[in-house]
C-alpha cells in the first residue's frame, strides 16, 4: 500500500522520510514497516477529511482523540488501538528530533488499558505425543513439517527467524544455532543432540534428492523455495490439530509452549529473557503467570485445606 493520495504533500514527504528511516536506520522488517504506513496514512486521511490540510505543528491532541474515539467506534481492540497510538508516538518523536515539531501531540495522549490475556500453550503430554507418536509421511513435505516443529518447540524461535535460518548458522561443534531476530539483532541458542542431528540428516536428504533448491536456507520446499509464512503455518496448524484442541494452533503457539515448559521446569526468568530475543523482561514476564496457574493448580488438588 503507498502513501494516500489524500494527503497533502508536505505531510506526505515527511512520513515517507519517516518510513525510510524505519527501513534504512532501524532495519525494521517489512511486515512492520507496512503497518506503520496504514496506520498513519489512516490517521492523516482523517485529519484531512475532519479538519481539513494542516501542517504538523497545527496537530493538536483533540484531534487525534477524535480519530480514536472514530477507532472505538468501529470496535477496534484496545491492543490495536494501542498499536496506532504508539505508531504516531514514533512518527512525532522523530519529527521532535528532526525539529520539525517542537512539541508532540501524543504527550497529552494516553493509551487505553487492555486485558492481559494469558499466551495459549501446548500441554507438555501433547506434545510428547507430537514428536514421538504422530507419524509424518515419508515424503520431503513430511520431512519438512517434523523438522519445522521440532524447531520452534527446542528453540522458541519467532517464524520470520525459522525461514530465515540458514546452514551456515548451525554449529555442530557447539551444538548450536544462530537466530537473527527482530530488529536484526542476533542470539546463539543451545540445540540438544537429537535436533542437531535432525537438522544435519535433513540437509544430507535435501542434498541428495532435490536438483536445485536455496542454498540460503535450512529448509525449503519439494521445489527447493524458501518457506513462505502460510507454508509454515498450515504445517503447524495441521499437526497440532490431531494432537490439541486449543484455539490457536500457529507457530507463536509453540514458542509460547516452550517457554511455558521452561519456566514450569524452573527456569531462570532472564535465561528464557535471552532464548527467546525478548529486549526486555516485562515480554517475558508473562509466562510467570502461566507458571502461577500451574501452581495453584497444583496446590488446589494436593492441599488439604485448598
Amino acid at each position: 500500500m503507498g502513501i494516500s493520495f489524500f494527503m497533502q504533500q508536505n505531510v506526505a514527504q515527511q512520513v515517507q522520510q519517516f518510513l525510510d528511516y524505519l527501513n534504512f536506520q532501524k532495519r525494521y522488517s517489512p511486515h512492520t514497516i507496512t503497518s506503520y504506513q496504514n496506520d498513519l496514512t489512516a490517521f492523516f486521511d482523517f485529519l484531512l477529511m475532519q479538519f481539513g490540510e494542516m501542517q504538523l505543528t497545527e496537530i493538536k491532541p483533540t484531534f487525534i482523540r477524535s480519530w480514536l474515539a472514530a477507532l472505538k467506534e468501529q470496535e477496534l481492540e484496545s491492543k490495536s488501538i494501542n498499536r496506532k497510538i504508539s505508531s504516531l508516538k514514533s512518527f512525532f518523536k522523530y519529527q521532535l528530533r528532526q525539529q520539525t515539531v517542537t512539541v508532540s501531540p501524543m504527550t497529552a495522549i494516553i493509551s487505553p488499558k487492555v486485558n492481559k490475556r494469558l499466551p495459549q500453550f501446548v500441554d507438555k503430554k501433547d506434545i510428547s505425543n507430537l514428536l514421538t507418536y504422530v507419524e509424518f509421511p515419508d515424503t520431503w513435505a513430511g520431512k519438512t513439517d517434523e523438522l519445522i516443529l521440532h524447531l520452534f518447540y527446542n528453540t522458541g524461535m519467532r517464524q520470520a527467524e525459522l525461514t530465515g535460518l540458514k546452514e551456515a548458522d548451525i554449529s555442530k561443534s557447539n551444538s548450536t544455532i544462530k537466530v537473527l531476530g527482530k530488529g536484526n539483532k542476533e542470539r546463539i541458542i543451545p540445540v540438544s543432540n537429537d535436533l542437531m542431528q535432525k537438522m544435519q540428516g535433513y540437509i544430507a536428504v535435501k542434498r541428495k534428492e532435490l536438483e536445485s533448491f536455496d542454498d540460503s536456507v535450512l529448509l525449503v520446499t519439494a521445489a527447493g523455495k524458501k518457506l513462505y509464512p502460510r507454508y509454515v503455518y498450515s504445517a503447524v496448524n495441521k499437526y497440532l490439530k490431531q494432537v490439541t484442541t486449543i484455539d490457536k494452533k500457529s507457530p507463536h503457539v509453540l514458542r509460547h509452549s516452550f517457554a511455558t515448559h521452561l519456566m514450569n521446569n524452573g527456569a531462570d526468568l532472564n535465561a528464557v529473557k535471552e532464548l527467546l530475543g525478548h529486549s526486555s523482561l516485562a515480554a517475558t514476564q508473562v509466562y510467570t503467570h502461566n507458571t502461577i496457574e500451574k501452581l495453584k493448580d497444583i496446590h488446589k488438588k494436593a492441599h488439604p485445606k485448598a
